[in-house]
C-alpha cells in the first residue's frame, strides 16, 4: 500500500459515515456540531440545518475559495481593530503561557457559497515559552451557522476550544494507542476496547498530563503501573510518581 493510503481511506470513510451517524441521533434540534476542516462540507452543513441543528467548522486549504474569502475579511479586521473577545492569559502549563483571541464578522453572510452562514471568525492562539520568552502565534479560520443573536464572540471561542479538547483525545488514541491500526473488528469489540483505552487515559492522567510520556515512564519502571491501578499497599502519590 502506498504511503498515505491509510490516511486517504480514513478521510473517505469518515466523510461517508458522518451523516448516517448524525441520523442515528433522535433529536438534534438546536444542537451545535463542531468539526475540523476535513468535514467542512456543504452537504453536511445543509443536512444539519435541515434537521434544525447548527454547525461550527474549521476552514483550511481543502476549501480554498472559502478560506480565501474568510482570510481576506478577517485579516483586515485583525489589522484595524481589537478582538471581539480575548481570554485572559492562562497560567503557565508545561512551561508555556497561552492566550486566545477571536475576531468575528457577518460581512460574508449571503456572499460565500456555503449553506446557512451566520458568522465567520478567526481564532488567534499566542504561546509564550516561559524559560526563553519565545513567542509563537497561529490563526485558525472558522465558519458557523450561529448568528450574532445566537452566539457571542466569547461563546464561539468556547465552542472552538471545546472541539479541540475532543480532538486532543482522538490524537492520543491515534498516536499513543495506535487505534487506527487495531485489528479488533468483530461485534462490540472495537467500541469496548475504545472504552478501555479512554479509561486507561483517565487513570494515567492522574499521574501525568502528558499521556505518552507517562506511559513511557511506566514502561521503564513497571512498578508505576501498580501505582496507577492502586494495587499496592503503599501506592505512591502523583508527586512521587514524577
Amino acid at each position: 500500500m502506498r504511503p498515505g493510503a491509510d490516511d486517504a481511506e480514513k478521510r473517505t470513510n469518515e466523510i461517508g459515515t458522518v451523516i448516517p451517524l448524525v441520523d442515528m441521533l433522535p433529536d438534534i434540534g438546536g444542537r451545535v456540531f463542531t468539526a475540523d476542516a476535513m468535514l467542512t462540507q456543504r452537504k453536511l452543513a445543509s443536512h444539519l440545518i435541515g434537521r434544525g441543528a447548527h454547525y461550527l467548522f474549521t476552514v483550511k486549504g481543502n476549501q480554498p475559495t472559502l478560506l480565501s474569502d474568510i482570510s481576506l475579511t478577517l485579516d483586515e479586521a485583525m489589522a484595524r481593530r481589537e478582538p471581539d473577545f480575548a481570554e485572559p492569559e492562562r497560567k503557565p502549563d508545561h512551561g508555556r503561557k497561552e492566550k486566545r483571541s477571536v475576531w468575528v464578522s457577518s460581512e460574508l453572510n449571503g456572499y460565500v457559497d456555503f449553506p446557512g452562514v451566520g458568522q465567520v471568525f478567526a481564532v488567534r492562539r499566542e504561546v509564550t515559552e516561559v524559560k526563553t520568552g519565545k513567542r509563537t502565534s497561529e490563526t485558525a479560520c472558522c465558519i458557523t451557522s450561529l448568528t450574532r443573536d445566537m452566539a457571542t464572540a466569547e461563546r464561539l471561542l468556547s465552542l472552538n476550544r471545546g472541539h479541540w479538547k475532543i480532538e486532543a483525545m482522538h490524537h492520543i488514541l491515534d498516536m499513543t494507542f495506535d487505534e487506527d491500526r487495531s485489528r479488533i473488528r468483530t461485534g462490540h469489540g472495537p467500541s469496548n476496547v475504545t472504552l478501555l483505552r479512554r479509561f486507561a487515559i483517565g487513570l494515567v492522567r492522574q499521574y501525568g498530563d502528558n499521556v505518552a510520556e507517562t506511559m513511557r515512564s511506566m514502561a521503564r519502571k513497571p512498578r508505576r503501573v501498580l501505582d496507577v491501578l492502586k494495587l499496592t499497599g503503599n501506592t505512591r502519590s502523583r508527586k512521587a510518581f514524577a
